[in-house]
């Protein structure tokens, strides 16, 4: 196993470009494990409470899982405090692989990647409009990051690293509200790019803003800058959100591929 990628790991990764699409990110930026045979698995952690992501050929074999598995033991992932990310054949081999040692992993998200060619505009209408975020929206973008995870009760960072995360988004011009008539900032959005891609996430509505449509909009509206900036937007759902998946698919949004959290 070799510490570093090249070429033959971004193209192992074109075959799973919609699951993988954040492996593919983190894999060139700062890792605290990267492991990689640059042929049948990649390893990948950027550090807590992001999950670690494996990534292993469609038809691993038994031998390969376990090697997956020990792997995750030797960098002391499997203690009960990490989570992974990776394709359902892994995740039930590891699931009944630590049953084996008396440790307990289940699956603790279904996930859906999608993407979308052709952006649909909605049927549903909503007021208001779009705003792109500036440096005096800092405070109220690092709320509403607060609130979000919340919502998904996952990945919890501190207020100090969602303020950085912020600044350097709307410096790049990544973070965009929608604007109810009053100029409420209601809900937000925020498209990153990698490549020939950009996934749309922080996706997220104030409660009492709900079923009036904005997030819809937000999202259609987002997702049309990103294709007419020249990538293909992508996103992950909670593929247990019902509703939330069919509002993506009403504004264009195809099912791409599955994987799952296993914690």
């Amino acid at each position: 196993m070799d510490n570093f990628v090249d070429e033959r790991d971004f193209k192992l990764l074109e075959q799973d470009k919609y699951t993988f699409f954040v492996l593919r990110r983190i894999m060139s930026g700062e890792t605290r494990i990267l492991e990689t045979d640059h042929e049948r698995l990649i390893m990948c952690f950027t550090g807590l409470p992001y999950p670690i992501w494996i990534w292993t050929a469609d038809d691993a074999t038994e031998a390969e899982m376990e090697k997956a598995y020990q792997l995750a033991g030797e960098k002391g992932a499997l203690d009960g405090e990490h989570r992974f990310n990776l394709k359902y054949g892994l995740a039930e081999y590891f699931i009944k692989r630590a049953a084996q040692d008396g440790k307990k992993l289940a699956i603790q998200t279904n996930m859906f990647a999608y993407d979308n060619l052709a952006p649909i505009e909605p049927t549903d209408k909503c007021d208001g409009v779009l705003h792109q975020c500036v440096e005096s929206d800092v405070d109220e973008l690092v709320e509403m990051m607060d609130l979000f995870h919340h919502a998904i009760d996952a990945d919890y960072e501190s207020l100090e690293e969602y303020r950085r995360n912020a600044s350097y988004g709307i410096e790049k011009g990544l973070y965009y509200f929608w604007q109810d008539e009053s100029g409420r900032n209601v809900a937000c959005c925020v498209y990153r790019p990698t490549g020939d891609m950009a996934s749309i996430g922080y996706v997220y509505t104030r409660e009492d803003a709900r079923r009036k449509h904005y997030g819809e909009n937000l999202v259609y509206r987002v997702t049309k800058i990103a294709s007419e900036a020249g990538y293909v937007p992508m996103l992950y759902t909670d593929a247990d959100y019902v509703a939330s998946n069919a509002c993506y698919e009403k504004i264009g949004y195809v099912l791409r591929g599955k994987l799952c959290t296993i914690g």
